[in-house]
């Protein structure tokens, strides 16, 4: 595969990819054939693979691609090598931080392209996809966003064009973002990731086009020593995430431990993609360990599975040290072992706007985006988001029956008019004493109690219970003010 340098950048376009990655601070592999024609002096080209569709985008002059680790894992299965491979899916819950940074992107661009000074005449577009925080997805996403969507077009005699990406944003993770890298740098595409902070990407031969606004765990690694010697820890555990990130933000840190004069009892790895018994077996070092203090220069996802292993079976209380990356991330927070933990996070900025575009989401929004409507289902354990807005007439928008659970996923955010409420002195009492009783004409209200009550009312054989599938006793006595609605009392 043969692809021209992307087009140079002019100073104001540089600029403002500047801006945007400082927002986003805040806050099948494409193989190309092709079938010559004689006489034609162009040739069809084909992308071989099912094209992996952004999770947002939007058209323009220039358009920047965006990739974040919106999930935490991909879906893996064996190949058998008979037949096609199933196309590459993202599985797991979503990392609602990775989604902020991938809406801070977009914020940034909109911003731009609604300036009068920043771009004039030049409009912005963006293509945002999901990684899966995984080094396949990425390299799929590279190829794409360095060739296009079309799965066929017409170029020049030997397959040959310009990328369909200006530059890239991302991506979150070293590992992914080393392996974009390879795809994308010799063809001259500059990639700035907001959080990809391994120390070896600061080697100018092997990545010219990669640019960072994190510093480097070369820096994290020795403010981590400083910071375990300041305490008078001489005795510690480490366990890394068994990745870039991790090895060699982990490596740093032992050659800044030992010039503290800091001791390790133990130093582990391991991945969220190893067997659960490599995972179990780091938790029972941990455990059986004599020292209190472990650093842990872990990937946030890789973090929440050893956590969770931990949590399984509980073992003394132990002072966690933490890499930026998940000793800042609020998904760890559930877990009540890490409690105390500290680190370093990166310094926050406030940036005007940012926090009412994140929080501007309508259900006609959600409805419009498989994401969205993932995220949003997942943080309030709601299904089938609709996007309708229900606005209803005063006989339904009041009815205590339509406030239950089950309805919520449909009726949440229904909009009516009621009449205003009157407050009749001694109604509530009134309604409060209403009591089953045998005698003839209180028929209705030993129905009524049943059913509120969920049991059977016993007065003898000439009575007898209207609902014969209820099988608790009633006492005659249960309290009516907890079960009534407040607009009956």
């Amino acid at each position: 595969m043969r692809l021209s340098p992307a087009p140079a950048l002019d100073p104001s376009l540089a600029g403002s990819l500047v801006l945007l990655h400082l927002a986003v601070v805040a806050g099948g592999l494409a193989l190309l054939s092709s079938a010559s024609a004689s006489g034609l002096e162009s040739v069809r080209c084909r992308l071989q693979g099912t094209p992996h569709p952004p999770a947002f985008s939007q058209d323009g002059d220039f358009v920047i691609g965006g990739v974040f680790s919106m999930h935490y894992y991909m879906h893996t299965v064996d190949h058998s090598y008979t037949s096609l491979p199933e196309p590459l899916q993202c599985t797991g819950s979503m990392d609602s931080r990775e989604l902020r940074f991938s809406r801070a992107m977009v914020f940034a661009v909109e911003e731009i392209n609604n300036s009068s000074d920043l771009l004039p005449g030049v409009k912005l577009g963006y293509q945002v996809h999901d990684s899966c925080n995984s080094a396949p997805m990425a390299v799929k996403v590279a190829f794409q966003l360095v060739n296009s969507l079309d799965p066929m077009f017409d170029t020049g005699e030997q397959c040959t064009g310009s990328a369909t990406v200006t530059a890239i944003v991302g991506e979150s993770g070293s590992t992914p973002t080393i392996s974009m890298l390879r795809i994308t740098s010799p063809f001259g595409i500059p990639q700035v990731s907001h959080y990809a902070s391994c120390a070896c990407l600061s080697d100018k031969k092997q990545y010219p086009t990669f640019f960072r606004t994190i510093p480097s765990d070369q820096f994290q690694a020795a403010a981590l020593a400083h910071l375990i010697r300041h305490f008078g820890w001489t005795w510690i555990g480490a366990v890394r995430s068994d990745s870039d990130y991790g090895n060699n933000g982990m490596a740093a840190f032992l050659q800044a431990a030992q010039e503290e004069g800091i001791c390790v009892e133990y130093s582990e790895a391991f991945s969220f993609i190893n067997p659960v018994s490599r995972v179990q077996r780091v938790a029972d070092v941990i455990r059986s360990s004599t020292a209190r203090v472990v650093v842990a220069f872990v990937a946030s996802g890789d973090m929440r599975i050893l956590l969770e292993e931990m949590d399984r079976l509980p073992s003394p209380p132990r002072q966690w040290i933490g890499s930026e990356s998940w000793v800042t991330d609020p998904d760890t927070l559930r877990f009540g072992l890490c409690a105390g933990a500290i680190g370093f996070g990166i310094q926050r900025s406030v940036i005007p706007g940012l926090r009412d575009f994140l929080l501007d989401l309508s259900p006609q929004k959600v409805s419009n985006s498989p994401m969205f409507t993932e995220f949003w289902e997942g943080a309030f354990g709601l299904r089938n988001v609709t996007g309708f807005q229900w606005v209803a007439s005063e006989a339904w928008v009041t009815a205590s029956l339509l406030t239950s659970p089950q309805f919520h996923p449909l009726l949440q955010g229904t909009l009516g008019f009621s009449f205003p409420g009157v407050s009749i002195p001694g109604l509530g009492d009134f309604l409060l004493k209403v009591r089953p009783s045998p005698t003839p004409g209180s028929e209705f209200i030993n129905m009524f109690w049943e059913e509120l009550f969920g049991c059977k009312l016993d007065f003898g054989a000439d009575s007898g219970s209207k609902c014969p599938r209820l099988t608790a006793m009633c006492t005659g006595s249960e309290d009516l003010s907890v079960t009534l609605s407040q607009d009956l009392l």
